[in-house]
């Protein structure tokens, strides 16, 4: 998968993408992430990207301009091969972010992002867009770290990125459930044990168990992800 982020802030990815698993999956080539500074694409001395809001208000807000040239200059295949490539604009307004979207995003060769800020963008640069994603309702002071998350997200599903195949299947959201209680060495620690069942070796006993497990923390953290699920 490749991604482009059209950001106003770069220097805000590197320390992101140059850590853990998505600094391996950079390296073996099973994703590629190329940013680009929506300055780059103004044409004034001080590279003004935002201005004040048309019958006033608070705030400053992005411009149209630079956003669409940007969009032509960097995905200008999209015309022919639109089923590979989604274009997303990451804004408060946007479809909250579930896992079961994040599959869908997954399965696009190309993803473009565009990071909105200031007091939000010109209404215009959402008819350039094919969607608009939001992570969650609160507001941030940029669209930078909710695109951060998404790249995370849609990244770890890319065949090949996580260490283990199974990895992205017993987990959280994946099954409509919270994922079951994990431990691992000591068995035993401040007198708090692992339970006898998870130590026992008998793999069906084990299964049961989590899957108990796993509806009871749903049921008792998440029960809207029960009524979700029925």
């Amino acid at each position: 998968m490749r991604i482009d982020i059209i950001t106003l802030f770069p220097g805000m990815f590197e320390s992101v993408l140059g850590e853990s698993i998505l600094k391996r999956a950079r390296a073996k080539g099973a994703l590629e992430v190329k940013i680009h500074d929506l300055r780059d694409w103004t044409r004034d001395n001080h590279r003004t990207a935002d201005d004040k809001p048309f019958g006033g208000g608070p705030g400053m807000v992005m411009k149209v301009e630079p956003v669409h040239r940007a969009l032509k200059d960097i995905v200008p295949e999209v015309k022919n091969k639109r089923s590979e490539v989604r274009v997303i604009l990451l804004t408060p307004q946007g479809k909250k972010l579930e896992q079961k979207e994040v599959k869908k995003i997954a399965k696009y060769k190309r993803l473009i992002l565009v990071c909105g800020h200031y007091e939000g963008v010109d209404e215009r640069i959402r008819n350039l867009v094919d969607e608009e994603v939001s992570i969650g309702d609160y507001i941030l002071t940029c669209g930078e770290l909710p695109a951060m998350v998404l790249i995370d997200a849609a990244a770890r599903l890319i065949p090949g990125v996580l260490g283990h195949s199974s990895s992205t299947v017993c987990e959280s959201f994946e099954d409509g459930l919270l994922e079951y209680p994990q431990y691992t060495r000591p068995a035993e620690y401040m007198g708090m044990k692992v339970p006898d069942v998870i130590l026992s070796g008998d793999h069906k006993r084990i299964e049961k168990w989590r899957s108990a497990e796993a509806l009871k923390r749903t049921s008792e953290r998440r029960p809207d992800l029960l009524k979700r699920r029925r």
